[in-house]
């Protein structure tokens, strides 16, 4: 199971363990067990402080395979309903490790929050093996499992309990229930579910933020751009705050990145890690799991800018830098929203194993459309890719690795029209030739729409009631910045793929945040300081 490499590395992990860890393998004869059975040997072989046991009765209706990995300190139990391997080995290492007492990389704040929760809590995780979102989820209710003994956790790997997928009608992974009822889809941070559980929180936490002190530049996301915005200007010596509602942004949605200049080859979630890390290396404020509602200008407080929270509250600080990113576009289109993970999907990596054998679409014929398309070929039956255009925008390489593969079709000059269904899952989509008028049905069981981004700023759009901050938007709703990243309101900038910058890529947006942020220190050292600072 475990080559060379791996275990060497799983050894070093090992030695921070400081108390026992016992692993149970609930299995029966099939080849997935005995992998399992291979995996939790292998481990225990690494260190004195990790040992088999026997599953007992109490262990009897258990998923088949499922590896249990418990603290003989505490009793507390972590399972995984299938191999937790793939994206999932990282939170297998960190399930050892927490049951065997290594210290979470937690605020002590967040911890207290955890262990106060009051209440019986039972999470069923849905996972794929190739999500690279789901591992965050997993190992934050693991955590939460770890720390609050009323907490339980099993994640469960939907490509080896297909029936009970099938009966929950799961169609997108991450999906969590909590005590037996649907609780959330999708990439979902701790701090998010806390947010669900702990109704107080998001009071205490606009509370907090309101008794913040004024800033000297105010990043707004986390992403390539945000990120580099704030270590530039956190090493300029300016005090830096960072609001987001989570790290890494479209990055962490990116499975393969290979145009990372001087990193041949990495993964979305892995570079997200390392934003975060680098950033956290700094004195950034860093305020997470918030969205910005309004910005006003200095004109109309004294000098400072506001920006309002969605829980209400306000924060203040001289120059503030918008680093919103972008989202997938969607097509639309009737019936989109009401299958929208129901069979429409955004993440062929994520979601493409819950179509295993099955017929299914990719809207959009670019560099991400065809590499979908490449990549579901060899899961699903069959893929169709329409393409509203009579050109493909893909590259030629990836063009011809599409063309060469048997079970996908490209349909030209398709104008999607429809997402029909049946009430719980998608059946098919209509489509009309844009050459003949003709309008056309395909059956299938997935969409996935692949059809470019849309900028975050609605939140600004709502502003032009505002006539003295309006900040100046593209037809597109893309924010218009200058040479240095500045925008038509002093004081306000802006970087990444939000603005108007022709290209969107990761290495261009972190470009963009550092000039940006030294746009903004040049134009902070010459502008005095506000007396309300």
């Amino acid at each position: 199971m475990l080559d060379a490499t791996l275990k060497q590395q799983l050894q070093g992990y090992l030695q921070h363990l400081k108390s026992p860890v016992e692993l149970i393998t609930v299995s029966d004869d099939s080849a997935k067990s005995i992998e399992l059975t291979t995996l939790a040997q292998e481990i225990a072989a690494l260190s004195d402080k990790v040992r088999i046991v026997a599953a007992s009765e109490h262990h009897a209706h258990e998923r088949r395979p499922t590896l249990i990995v418990r603290s003989a300190e505490t009793g507390r139990e972590l399972r995984f309903a299938g191999i937790p391997m793939g994206h999932e080995f990282t939170s297998l290492v960190l399930a050892l490790l927490h049951s065997g007492g290594h210290p979470m990389k937690l605020d002590e704040d967040v911890i207290e929050q955890i262990r106060h929760l009051k209440g019986e809590y039972n999470f069923e995780t849905y996972i794929s093996l190739s999500c690279q979102n789901c591992p965050d989820v997993v190992q934050a209710l693991n955590m939460m499992a770890v720390i609050n003994p009323n907490i339980h956790h099993v994640m469960i790997d939907g490509g080896l309990n297909q029936e009970e997928v099938t009966q929950r009608n799961i169609m997108a992974v991450p999906s969590v229930y909590l005590n037996g009822e649907n609780f959330s889809q999708g990439r979902t941070t701790l701090a998010e579910i806390l947010a669900k559980l702990d109704t107080g929180a998001a009071e205490r936490q606009a509370e907090s933020l309101n008794a913040k002190e004024a800033y000297d530049m105010l990043v707004v996301g986390a992403g390539p751009a945000g990120s580099a915005a704030a270590i530039y200007t956190a090493r300029k010596g300016l005090r830096t705050g960072l609001v987001t509602t989570r790290f890494g942004g479209q990055v962490g949605d990116t499975l393969a990145i290979e145009n990372f200049i001087s990193v041949k080859e990495t993964e979305g979630p892995k570079l997200v890690a390392q934003l975060e890390e680098h950033v956290r290396e700094y004195d950034v404020d860093i305020m997470s799991n918030q969205s910005v509602t309004d910005v006003i200008g200095a004109k109309q407080i004294g000098g400072l800018i506001e920006v309002t929270l969605e829980n209400g509250a306000t924060l203040k600080s001289r120059s503030i830098l918008l680093a919103t990113g972008a989202r997938w576009r969607e097509m639309n289109v009737p019936g989109e929203q009401e299958y929208r993970n129901k069979g429409v999907a955004y993440c062929p990596h994520c979601d493409g194993p819950l179509f295993k054998g099955k017929r299914v679409a990719v809207i959009g014929g670019g560099n991400s459309g065809i590499e979908a398309a490449i990549d579901l070929a060899g899961i699903v039956e069959h893929v169709t890719v329409l393409e509203f255009s009579d050109v493909l925008r893909a590259d030629d390489v990836l063009q011809k690795k599409a063309r060469s593969m048997g079970n996908i079709d490209i349909i030209m000059q398709a104008q999607t029209t429809e997402v029909i269904g049946d009430g719980q899952r998608v059946t098919g989509l209509n489509y009309i030739d844009r050459v003949s008028g003709e309008t056309k049905q395909i059956e299938l069981a997935g969409i996935f729409v692949q059809i470019g981004l849309v900028p975050n700023t609605e939140f600004l759009k709502s502003l032009e009631g505002h006539e003295s901050h309006t900040i100046d938007l593209t037809s597109r709703g893309e924010i218009v910045v200058g040479r240095r990243g500045e925008t038509n309101l002093p004081g306000v900038f802006a970087a990444g793929d939000v603005t108007d910058s022709p290209y969107k890529q990761i290495i261009i947006a972190m470009g963009d945040g550092a000039n940006a942020a030294l746009g903004a220190f040049d134009y902070l050292i010459r502008t005095p300081e506000p007396e309300a600072l």
